[in-house]
């Protein structure tokens, strides 16, 4: 497996792909981002984080208090990241009609056909 794959899957990843836009507003700490992501197991998304901080891409700044305070944020190699997944998120949403229009020409296709 190349690589780049592995990082390719990380970022665009269900998950990853949430996280990182997440980030691009505003650092969060755990369970703000949770909230903000929404649908995310605690473990899916510590995985998730842990994945993205060993790739560069997100920083863990863990505060020496009690109760101890861990915030998440973006790189810069994160951001840049996170802005093009993001602009392909986006690409997506305005396309979708037209995504759509082809799945069902290719499932008229197919019914004809079986």
């Amino acid at each position: 497996m190349c690589p780049s794959r592995l990082v390719l899957e990380h970022v665009t990843s269900r998950w990853g792909v949430l996280v990182l836009a997440a980030l691009l507003e505003r650092s969060y700490r755990f369970s703000e981002l949770r909230r903000e992501v929404g649908g995310v197991s605690e473990k899916m998304l510590a995985q998730t984080l842990q994945t993205l901080e060993r790739d560069g891409f997100v920083h863990r700044d863990a505060k020496p208090v009690i109760p101890p305070r861990v915030d998440y944020s973006l790189t810069a190699l994160g951001r840049e990241a996170a802005e093009q997944v993001w602009a392909l998120a986006r690409w997506t949403e305005r396309r979708l009609d037209a995504v759509r229009a082809a799945r069902e020409t290719y499932d008229r296709q197919k019914a004809r056909e079986a």
